[in-house]
């Protein structure tokens, strides 16, 4: 049985969980090229279910977030590869190698997830990075910027519309930090997440979170937690302890406190005719 583990090798990750819970927010701030070797990987997107199985590909876009759940399939862990391609790599290997083949014609597709048909190129690609994931040898640098040029050069090989995706060098956009929060406001996010997430520095998230909210994010958080758990509490007949894990909040001390703070009762006390305040 493999411990939950994760190898970096600048950009080439090898990742492998032990366990069936493993699901977590992504921001995915470069694109990415992900392989599932073992297991099954479930991306959910925009209400959307897609699921890789062994031997399948995904390439998602950058400053796109997903919910990424990595899964057993029957008895085997997942285990998978996944390529990083920062905005550095791509603009030196369209400036050195790429520039002179891109067609400037081409027209972005508006998708961010793709699902990419298995071919040769693309399976020999991940297979020989498989012996790294039970070897203490580590790739040398070298070995991994042929394989990111091989990356790059198999999704251009699998259809030409990855170049103006791959080569879009613009800043990312910045998305609606309230709809953002409002969506994602149960996970433990720090504002330097939640900030990069929003396409902002943390100077600027703060600044722009201050023309929306007379209210600290953290605190609008906490306070957005609340609500959601007096109304799941109060108006469904939820379980307490079911509830405050599913808001947000880790500790049911903790919630217990900023709950009676906020609403002046108990959560235990779900009958109270105590408005809801906000």
């Amino acid at each position: 049985m493999y411990s939950p583990e994760m190898i970096n090798y600048s950009g080439i990750i090898l990742s492998c969980y032990a366990d069936n819970n493993t699901s977590c927010v992504h921001a995915i701030k470069d694109h990415s090229l992900i392989y599932t070797y073992a297991g099954k990987l479930l991306i959910e997107d925009k209400g959307k279910e897609l699921t890789i199985l062994p031997g399948e590909c995904v390439f998602i876009r950058r400053d796109h977030r997903v919910q990424l759940t990595k899964l057993y399939s029957d008895t085997e862990q997942y285990k998978g590869i996944t390529f990083l391609f920062r905005r550095n790599f791509l603009r030196k290997f369209y400036n050195n190698i790429g520039k002179k083949e891109m067609s400037n014609n081409i027209k972005a597709p508006e998708e961010s997830v793709f699902r990419i048909p298995l071919r040769p190129d693309i399976s020999s690609l991940f297979h020989s990075l498989l012996p790294y994931f039970d070897s203490s040898v580590q790739p040398t640098n070298d070995i991994i910027k042929l394989k990111e040029q091989e990356a790059v050069y198999s999704l251009l090989n699998t259809d030409n519309q990855f170049s103006p995706v791959l080569f879009d060098f613009t800043e990312p956009w910045k998305i609606d930090i309230i709809d953002f929060l409002n969506e994602n406001y149960m996970y433990d996010l720090s504002m330097e997440e939640i900030a990069s997430y929003t396409g902002r520095s943390l100077a600027t998230f703060k600044r722009d979170f201050a023309k929306v909210s007379e209210l600290p994010p953290q605190k609008w958080l906490i306070n957005k937690r609340l609500e959601v758990a007096y109304d799941k509490i109060v108006n469904q007949d939820m379980k307490v302890s079911d509830v405050y894990v599913e808001v947000g909040f880790k500790n049911l001390s903790h919630f217990y406190r900023a709950f009676k703070k906020q609403y002046g009762f108990s959560p235990k006390n779900k009958y109270s005719n105590t408005p809801l305040k906000r």
